[in-house]
């Protein structure tokens, strides 16, 4: 009963109170974010959501844009901007994903979307993942986030499918409150990030 029709109603609410809540925050920061990136605050990109249908997530723009005649990877953290390292620090760039949750895109809680490119390289159980909606945080985020590997994350994501209830949505909720307050597994001092996942025959 609770994930077929409460998870969803719980969600609408506490995310359209939690983006009200913060709307000063948000417009201050878009209009930061308008003029360190050059009109263009927000970072949209497609991901995969409940049985694997796409959809627009959406996010602050953290990062500058990505030159390959400069070199480096795509994926480092130098490209972060020194506003963006802020709002990663907070979590803050997650915060617009509450609109995803409005719209019925995502959940509040739930397995983290990932890139459309790794939707070939799943197997059979890590498939399970998408019988859900995707979520801002959940089980993998508060077990680890970026200190846990891939098999790992994906470990927890399908066992948070399997074992939904309004009791884990809330500890999982307030968990990831903790870890915000403590700045807990963000990477955005360090040199190197989680590496990118190649399939299931990667270790890390």
């Amino acid at each position: 009963m609770y994930h077929l029709f409460l998870k969803r109603l719980f969600d609408f609410f506490l995310a359209l109170l939690i983006l009200l809540g913060l709307m000063p925050v948000i417009l201050l920061l878009v209009l930061i974010l308008f003029f360190v990136n050059n009109g263009r605050p927000f970072f949209l990109q497609k991901r995969p959501g409940k049985n694997e249908k796409l959809f627009n997530i959406i996010k602050f723009k953290t990062m500058a844009d990505f030159k390959s005649d400069t070199g480096g990877d795509i994926h480092s953290v130098s490209r972060v901007t020194k506003i963006g390292g802020f709002i990663r620090k907070y979590s803050l760039d997650e915060v617009l994903q509450l609109i995803n949750v409005i719209k019925g895109d995502m959940s509040i809680i739930g397995p983290r979307p990932l890139l459309i490119e790794y939707l070939p390289l799943y197997n059979d159980i890590q498939k399970k993942r998408h019988l859900v909606r995707p979520g801002i945080t959940g089980w993998a985020q508060v077990k680890g986030r970026n200190a846990i590997s891939w098999g790992q994350k994906f470990e927890y994501d399908v066992w948070y499918v399997e074992n939904i209830s309004f009791v884990l949505d809330v500890k999982i909720f307030f968990l990831t409150v903790k870890k915000v307050i403590k700045k807990e597994g963000v990477n955005i001092d360090q040199n190197t990030i989680m590496p990118v996942w190649e399939g299931n025959n990667q270790n890390s």
